[in-house]
């Protein structure tokens, strides 16, 4: 009796030791978890492929969907330049850069320059600007943004990609004509869809690029097909259960993927970069969409 008194007196989880170890292995299991967020899934990219039947069927023509690269001292340039030979990997006929291009204000242009220019020497590539980009948003959060967006286009020009603000443009990509049109962000008060389609001939079919999926609201009126959009980084942190709480949009159905609105296809990339570095069951993407 006294050897098996002595023994569990050795081996008991006591109060004392449970309320010294439990919050230890807490404090371990945060900090493993905030480096798993920063060092690894922050950096593991993830590529895509969907399908997107439109309703007037013709040759397919593969879209590389890129957004949020938020260039920064959280992102860089080499990882960057990692992501876009992922996206060229997949030999898509036209780029889409759906907006935030750097996180606040920025100074290495003239090499980010060159690094997007990987993707114009491989295809023809278009853009609209998100709200880090530059305008009222950005003025009134001087510290993650810029007051005006002259540096990003001046940036967009030097890489020869075709920036769409409130405009239009037909082109012929795969042997197929189609329409793309881009407009400016919603939270900068940018976004203008009755001078980005006007006079547009809707007989083809058209893409959309808008930086905020909330936009889609003041687009119905209008004729697209299928909508780009970023912004929400698939909701950085995502919580079975909860799905994404931390998504900067007002309808939270819409933060990730390819959804069906009646005869018209919305997608949101989830992006590439992301801010503060975290990430959470939510890896940066590279979309290619086969447009058909």
């Amino acid at each position: 009796m006294i050897k098996r008194l002595r023994h569990y007196w050795k081996n008991r989880t006591t109060r004392r030791r449970f309320l010294w170890g439990v919050p230890g292995g807490g404090l371990a299991a945060l900090g493993a978890g905030y480096s798993y967020m920063r060092l690894w899934e922050s950096g593991w990219l993830e590529t895509t492929q969907r399908d997107v039947p439109l309703k007037q069927p013709g040759a397919t023509i593969k879209i590389l969907h890129l957004s949020d690269l938020h260039a920064s001292r959280v992102i860089s340039l080499a990882y960057l330049r990692r992501a876009f030979s992922l996206g060229l990997d997949l030999k898509p006929d036209v780029i889409c850069l759906t907006g935030d291009f750097i996180t606040w204000k920025y100074k290495q242009y003239d090499a980010y320059a060159e690094v997007l220019g990987m993707l114009t020497d491989y295809a023809p590539t278009f853009a609209c600007l998100g709200n880090h980009d530059g305008g009222i948003w950005a003025d009134s959060h001087m510290k993650i943004g810029t007051t005006n967006s002259q540096p990003v286009r001046d940036l967009l020009a030097k890489a020869k990609i075709r920036l769409l603000h409130n405009e239009h443009t037909t082109e012929t990509i795969g042997g197929r004509e189609i329409n793309l049109v881009g407009v400016g962000d919603l939270w900068n008060n940018e976004c203008n869809p009755d001078q980005a389609f006007a006079d547009l001939n809707n007989s083809r079919p058209t893409v959309l690029l808008s930086h905020n999926p909330d936009s889609k609201d003041l687009m119905r009126a209008h004729p697209w097909d299928l909508m780009l959009c970023g912004h929400t980084h698939g909701g950085q942190v995502f919580v079975p259960g909860l799905g994404a709480p931390l998504a900067p949009v007002k309808d939270k159905r819409y933060v990730r993927g390819l959804h069906q609105l009646g005869e018209r296809w919305l997608h949101i990339s989830k992006g590439v970069g992301n801010l503060h570095g975290l990430r959470l069951n939510c890896r940066p993407e590279v979309s290619l969409l086969n447009v058909s």
